[in-house]
């Protein structure tokens, strides 16, 4: 089954929290991980994202927090959705190059005084995997692969996306009131006589 990572349904989350909560004030992100039960510097981070990418606007001061940076019907799940993938591809390639500098210094060490394969005329390299890729000329994929699965799911995700950009966070909201979720500020209240 697909799933959208936790990372993407938490910031969709708080931004449709803040959309639905931020009246008259802006919604403080303690309050957004206390609904979410999640913890705080946890989400500061994709907050902050979604600041610097023009989706949420930062309120400073002992009563700010965040509020929309634009109106509800103009910002779209696919944005916050291509916005976090973004997020966590660069998270990704980060921890890549960071594996990738350990083995290299762990390689570099076991490498001292030791021959590897290619010296002693095994000619492969250190892994049970022919250095080659069979000859298809692409970085680490078959042709099944280049040119079956990842045409399939390319279209499939474009047409994910498609229909993701075609739900607002107005939409979210309304599906909100359908279902009788109050906003924060009216949780508790009491209006009786």
């Amino acid at each position: 089954m697909l799933r959208l990572s936790k990372k993407t349904l938490l910031a969709l989350e708080a931004v449709v929290d803040v959309a639905y909560n931020a009246r008259p004030d802006p919604v403080q992100s303690k309050e957004i991980t206390k609904r979410q039960g999640i913890p705080q510097r946890y989400l500061e981070q994709v907050m902050q994202q979604l600041v610097r990418e023009g989706v949420l606007k930062g309120v400073r001061g002992p009563r700010g927090g965040y509020r929309l940076a634009r109106e509800r019907r103009r910002i779209t799940v696919g944005e916050i959705v291509r916005i976090v993938g973004a997020m966590e591809a660069a998270d990704d390639a980060r921890d890549e190059a960071k594996q990738a500098a350990r083995e290299a210094r762990s390689a570099g060490m076991s490498a001292n005084g030791a021959s590897n394969g290619a010296a002693s005329g095994t000619g492969h390299n250190s892994g049970d995997v022919p250095a080659s890729n069979g000859g298809n000329g692409s970085a680490g994929g078959s042709p099944l692969g280049e040119q079956v699965v990842r045409p399939m799911w390319d279209a499939f995700q474009a047409e994910m996306m498609e229909k993701l950009e075609a739900i607002t966070i107005e939409d979210l909201c309304r599906e909100a009131e359908t279902k009788n979720i109050r906003p924060a500020q009216q949780v508790g209240m009491d209006f009786t006589i």
